[in-house]
């Protein structure tokens, strides 16, 4: 899975909010084609890090390479048409859409039309259009959701919808794939279910995954790496065997007997 290419590199990022330091020295090496976790208690930097990722918070010192690209000043629009794509916490869905549309809307990239191919529905409007469409059906097939095709997306059960937040999120082929909480809210069958698929988005996509998570056992049972940062910083990196016997993890994280 990993081929020892780094594929995203923070370096010394910080993160000043008015007199809170948010992030501090913060460094993140992930390598092409690996799962790459972030954990740390609540309140710990990892959505700042994130939002740092993807352009949303500017950082207050630090850099960020993506494929050897200087990204550290470049806005989130110019991020995602690199090849970066984010789900976040809050599940969102388009109510008014089916499960399908809710897909395609993540294959903008796929379009290739004018507005006025759009408005005169020309045949390259509905050549793109099927292109799209059938882009969506495959992400829908993959995770298990083709069956739902047709349904309208918030008539689905909540582990379903998490699955087609997924499913939208690849859909337009993304090369870094940044997860924020994917398991929130599911019980440990449908967080099992969804690990899978996340793996699968990995192995059989080739989709490189920045992996924010609470839920231990998935972080464990699926990541190739893993970086932990408590109060904003870094207290520890590597496989998760490593991270699972570190005390400094256990005290701050995992939990500690004493």
């Amino acid at each position: 899975m990993n081929n020892g290419t780094s594929l995203l590199k923070c370096s010394d990022v910080y993160v000043r909010f008015g007199g809170v330091m948010a992030l501090s020295d913060v460094s993140m090496d992930v390598q092409e084609g690996t799962i790459a976790a972030l954990i740390g208690p609540n309140g710990a930097g990892k959505t700042t890090l994130l939002n740092v990722i993807t352009g949303m918070v500017a950082q207050t010192e630090g850099s960020i390479f993506f494929r050897l690209d200087d990204l550290s000043e470049a806005q989130p629009h110019i991020r995602s048409q690199k090849g970066m794509v984010r789900t976040f916490q809050n599940l969102e869905v388009f109510s008014h859409m089916t499960v399908l549309e809710n897909v395609m809307t993540g294959a903008h990239n796929l379009y290739k039309y004018s507005v006025l191919d759009s408005i005169f529905k020309t045949p390259r409007y509905f050549s793109q259009e099927k292109k799209c469409r059938e882009a969506a059906m495959e992400k829908l097939r993959f995770v298990g959701l083709e069956d739902d095709w047709n349904k309208n997306a918030v008539d689905l059960p909540y582990g379903k919808q998490r699955l087609l937040e997924l499913a939208r999120a690849i859909c337009g082929d993304p090369v870094l794939l940044l997860l924020d909480e994917p398991a929130a809210g599911l019980n440990p069958k449908e967080t099992s279910s969804l690990g899978r698929v996340i793996a699968a988005v990995r192995d059989e996509l080739k989709i490189t995954i920045v992996l924010v998570e609470h839920d231990m056992e998935l972080v464990m049972s699926i990541s190739d790496d893993i970086t932990v940062l408590n109060f904003g910083q870094v207290i520890a990196r590597g496989a998760p065997g490593e991270i699972q016997k570190n005390p400094e993890v256990i005290k701050a994280y995992l939990g500690s007997d004493d």
